[in-house]
């Protein structure tokens, strides 16, 4: 079998635990073997993290394939990919370890499962180096199921570092195919609204101070809309730990969705924290993108298994999408170009990341 396994080098471009998931989601849904070296070569520390681990173990169990080289610290593993069932998989970090994360990996391969899947994922909900899972639903959940397919998130509790101990469980049934999507025209900003939150040994306050922070911020720049950010302090039996954070999406004219967030720590200021969610919205708003840097990658193995032209157009592309999109291309038969979009308004700065998707269909199932 080694004659056809796929090779893929782990620690070029952005180097990180993104390669593994991209490369083995795609590998479980087109029955790829695969080898990745190298895994994540740049980082501090080499090699497979907790939350990578879970999120290999996952796609094995979901397609029952075999996984070698799966151990923490581990740069090099083999995957080779049964056939997709449903039914319900756990994957526990054990860590702070992101669920969003997991969920990257796991969600395309369930899409074209032999049955309905129920994902249970345990670790950290809003966690540094990843989307926090109040983007995840709010941001990512509406704009993905314009591929035309559906799933449910259902937040147990939430996780925090250093312990994580959340819990999300996604519901979704499979697809025949993926359609398209375009989402090329930002239109102007109709609604702002957010989340500001604490958790544990925290004070309402803090979430009062973020939210007040954000708006001032924002103000500056958007004096005309009201800004809806609702404070909250998580119930105790619905969040493991201590944290606190904040999210504000921005809604346009024509659907699109953008966002900043940002994570409170020891040490660090309350307003601090609300300054930073606004100025990467804003700056998500400036580029004149309709999606936000966040979402760009995230959106590329969808336009990749999709079937039809996808359109999408964003703001600078970041090395986490050129990432995405190499190995997509390595692995399916689809076709990426980004191109400099031609904009009337010289201070803004957008791309257009175009894709043939392949048309990854779902094999009817045998009776």
């Amino acid at each position: 079998m080694d004659g056809d396994r796929v090779e893929i080098d782990g620690g070029i471009m952005e180097g990180g635990g993104q390669i593994l998931r991209v490369s083995t989601a795609l590998s479980c849904l087109l029955g790829l073997p695969l080898r990745v070296r190298r895994i994540r070569a740049g980082r501090s520390q080499p090699g497979l993290r907790p939350q990578h681990l879970s999120g290999l173990e996952i796609v094995r169990d979901l397609c029952e394939g075999n996984l070698e080289g799966g151990e923490i610290g581990s740069t090099e593993i083999t995957f080779t990919p049964g056939k997709i069932k449903g039914g319900t998989h756990i994957a526990d970090t054990k860590t702070a370890g992101s669920v969003c994360l997991l969920m990257q990996v796991a969600m395309p391969c369930v899409l074209f499962a032999a049955s309905p899947s129920e994902l249970h994922f345990k670790g950290g909900t809003n966690a540094e180096m990843a989307p926090q899972i109040d983007y995840t639903v709010m941001v990512f959940k509406p704009i993905v199921e314009k591929f035309n397919f559906t799933f449910n998130c259902d937040i147990k509790k939430r996780g925090y570092y250093p312990q994580g101990g959340g819990e999300v469980i996604v519901r979704m049934s499979p697809v025949k195919e993926l359609s398209p999507i375009d989402l090329t025209e930002r239109g102007a900003v109709t609604k702002i609204y957010g989340r500001a939150f604490v958790a544990g040994a925290l004070p309402i306050k803090l979430a009062k101070d973020m939210s007040a922070a954000a708006v001032r911020c924002i103000r500056k720049e958007i004096r005309d809309l009201y800004i809806n950010i609702q404070t909250v302090r998580e119930p105790d039996d619905q969040a493991f730990g201590t944290g606190s954070g904040i999210i504000i999406v921005a809604e346009t004219s024509t659907g699109c969705l953008l966002a900043g967030s940002s994570l409170g720590r020891r040490g660090k200021n309350s307003d601090r924290v609300g300054i930073e969610a606004a100025e990467i919205l804003l700056k998500n708003l400036k580029h004149g993108g309709a999606v936000d840097d966040s979402l760009q990658d995230q959106l590329i193995i969808f336009m990749a298994l999709a079937k039809g032209v996808s359109r999408v157009k964003s703001g600078p592309v970041t090395l986490h999408t050129q990432t995405a999109i190499h190995f997509a291309e390595q692995l399916t038969k689809a076709k990426f170009t980004v191109t400099k979009s031609e904009e009337e308004d010289p201070s803004k700065d957008t791309y257009i990341i175009e894709c043939q998707g392949m048309a990854l269909e779902h094999e009817p199932v045998k009776k």
